[in-house]
């Protein structure tokens, strides 16, 4: 949908890529930039290491982002895992969690439109890392839990989002 001319002739948004690269060498995170449109990197969480992996869509204008964590899901627990999936899902104000078929782990993704604006910001891309790696930290547990100690996915949410209070 157009909304007016001026909105036509804004500059198309540069590859972000450029910079998530430098962003990801400044971190001395693993990375492998496959191709002009896509870059993969791995950062080191507190329950496992986060495979990060970013998309260009040229046509679309759009970053779509992805960060999956090592809990590989058998087939059996497909079910329950989709459900946590639902209930974890309604609990995030930005992204959601998907299980990714060909490889059946869990993964964070979102994607962000970039038409109209100069391009991808640094602090947009602090931002979106920050976030999902704070969403997998908190909800890890949960997939642990659903997938390796049977646990329902009500059960496992509820244990997983417990917050300690004090010291003991």
């Amino acid at each position: 949908m157009a909304l007016s001319q001026r909105e036509r002739t804004r500059p198309r948004p540069v590859n972000p890529l450029e910079l998530i690269e430098q962003v990801v060498q400044a971190n001395d995170w693993p990375f492998d930039r496959t191709s002009e449109r896509e870059i993969a990197a791995e950062v080191a969480g507190k329950w496992c290491d986060y495979r990060l992996f970013f998309a260009w869509r040229d046509d679309v204008h759009a970053l779509h982002f992805t960060c999956a964590f090592d809990v590989r899901v058998p087939p059996e627990r497909h079910r329950d895992v989709h459900a946590l999936l639902a209930m974890v899902n309604e609990k995030l104000w930005l992204g959601h969690f998907d299980l990714w078929s060909e490889e059946n782990l869990p993964m964070f993704r979102h994607s962000i439109p970039l038409r109209g604006t100069t391009g991808l910001s640094i602090e947009q891309l602090e931002d979106l890392v920050d976030i999902a790696i704070g969403e997998c930290e908190r909800f890890y547990p949960a997939f642990q839990y659903v997938v390796w100690a049977g646990k329902t996915p009500g059960e496992a949410l509820t244990a997983s989002i417990l917050h300690t209070v004090g010291e003991a």
